[in-house]
């Protein structure tokens, strides 16, 4: 059977897979036995311990469970509370008003949990009544809540920059220092969209409660966050260190601020775990993939294939960037970057490109994903939290949708903000 008849086949048992509501991790094994079953491989059992051995048991993949356990700490303590509060009497002057709250909330908390969807989840359910009753546009509302929200996959500590660190076989702690610069800038230019917008449609004043809390409740947070990141930047500890550290930090605040219980930590540790096991699970689908595409050769007739078209960086850069927003369209981002590391990551060598810069220029692509139909996770997550239909949400995201194309149009002619 020719490499192409095989892919098709793969590809529509692998949609079938899905669309049947099989999870993406035992998909994924599903493809690859298919697929070592139809190249007569009789050693399938010793190749799948294998595969699990060598890629559920990296010393780096530690700061993994640890990241999760300090976010759903942070989040069960009700952090989000605290950051409305602190940021509302600084932000509400500016144009747009309490909107930035989404901005600079979703950007707060992402470098406390590393993930997108926590993000929205925990800083929506504190903002969307708030704004809501502040007579704040819904569409306004869940457009900057669901963009900015993307900025838990970038600035750190990420925990899709520790996947793709991991399948990179590349520095962790480099990849966390190089997605400080461009979550700042995306941020930047999230919260300059929403002034220029409230300048020029500014919220009927009249409709606005007064803004209360106090900034101070902000310094327990930001202390946390610049003692974790500087403890990487500066050599002091590694990632999965530095998590460790975190954790002790979480504990320190959260007892602090009189919010400790047992089933606090219980939960915690609880739904740390189990979110956990499900990126680990397509970790491990993804990668007997991986194993399962090598013996069929088809990572090295695409990649001589892709070599064969002589593309410019920059046309590779558009084909690739077109294609994982496809792939985002039915995978999330874990999924596709372990699903394709093996693959593309040796043509993107090939061609020149920095894998550090490739994997914060690969963060930025799966973020845009997050925010487009049909199963943009954020999208999803915001759903729950309202009545608006996916059509409304797709609609409000449009605008920070356009932003991250820009972003990576930055990323493209400057690639110093990531490689300085």
């Amino acid at each position: 059977m020719d490499i192409v008849s095989l892919s098709a086949i793969l590809a529509v048992i692998f949609a079938v897979l899905l669309l049947t509501g099989v999870w993406i991790g035992f998909s994924l094994i599903g493809v690859a036995l298919v697929a070592l079953i139809l190249n007569n491989n009789s050693a399938i059992d010793l190749i799948f311990a294998g595969t699990a051995f060598a890629h559920l048991t990296p010393w780096s993949l530690i700061a993994l469970p640890l990241f999760i356990w300090m976010g759903e700490l942070l989040y069960k303590a009700k952090v989000a509370d605290d950051l409305f509060n602190g940021l509302s009497p600084i932000l509400a002057k500016l144009p747009g008003g309490h909107l930035h709250i989404n901005v600079f909330g979703s950007g707060i908390f992402a470098a406390l949990s590393g993930s997108s969807a926590a993000t929205a989840a925990t800083i929506g359910r504190m903002t969307i009544p708030e704004l809501k009753k502040r007579g704040y546009n819904e569409q306004d509302i869940y457009g900057s809540l669901a963009g900015s929200a993307t900025l838990g996959l970038l600035i750190p500590p990420s925990i899709i920059l520790i996947v793709y660190g991991v399948a990179a076989d590349i520095s962790i702690a480099d990849l966390f220092i190089a997605g400080i610069l461009p979550g700042l800038i995306l941020l930047a230019l999230f919260s300059t969209y929403i002034a220029i917008r409230g300048y020029l449609k500014p919220v009927d004043k009249s409709q606005l409660l007064a803004s209360s809390g106090n900034p101070l409740t902000l310094l327990p947070i930001i202390s946390l966050i610049t003692f974790v990141i500087a403890a990487i930047y500066f050599g002091f500890a590694t990632p999965s260190e530095s998590a460790a550290l975190g954790i002790v930090g979480s504990f320190i605040l959260i007892k602090a601020k009189k919010r400790m219980t047992l089933e606090l930590v219980k939960q915690s540790l609880i739904d740390a775990a189990m979110t956990t096991a499900m990126i680990l699970l397509i970790l491990l689908g993804a990668s007997f993939v991986t194993i399962a595409m090598g013996f069929l050769q088809l990572p090295a007739t695409l990649a001589t294939w892709i070599a064969s078209l002589e593309l410019s960086n920059y046309q590779l850069l558009i084909y690739l960037t077109l294609a994982f927003i496809l792939l985002g369209l039915f995978l999330d981002g874990i999924s596709i970057i372990v699903l394709t590391a093996a693959i593309l990551l040796p043509i993107v060598e090939l061609a020149g490109i920095d894998l550090i810069w490739f994997g914060i220029y690969l963060v930025v692509v799966v973020e845009i994903s997050q925010i487009t139909p049909p199963i943009g996770f954020n999208l999803f997550v915001l759903k729950s939290l309202t009545n608006a239909s996916l059509a409304q949400l797709a609609k409000a995201c449009l605008p920070y949708f356009l932003i991250m194309l820009l972003m990576l149009g930055l990323l493209v002619m400057f690639p110093e903000i990531v490689t300085r």
